[in-house]
């Protein structure tokens, strides 16, 4: 896959609600089991491992942060 990835925040705001009762339709900050729940998902649906480093993963606090660390990572894995 080049170029961007076709993962958005709406894609991760729905793989949060399948672990969570939060209301899907509001930003919202994440904790580490969320973020961990995530990079499987994430794993799965690109059928790829996600080395993210330690610098990446604080900077996740948000849906935002993590669509963000996501798209560069796996942008970067499709480039390299």
């Amino acid at each position: 896959m080049a170029g961007q990835p076709d993962l958005g925040r709406a894609d991760l705001v729905a793989m949060l609600a399948q672990l969570t009762d939060r209301p899907t339709d509001l930003p919202e900050r994440i904790g580490s089991m969320e973020l961990a729940w995530l990079v499987h998902l994430v794993e799965q649906r690109y059928d790829r491992q996600l080395d993210l480093t330690d610098d990446q993963l604080a900077r996740v606090r948000t849906v935002d942060d993590a669509l963000a660390v996501f798209q560069t990572v796996l942008t970067t894995a499709a480039d390299g």
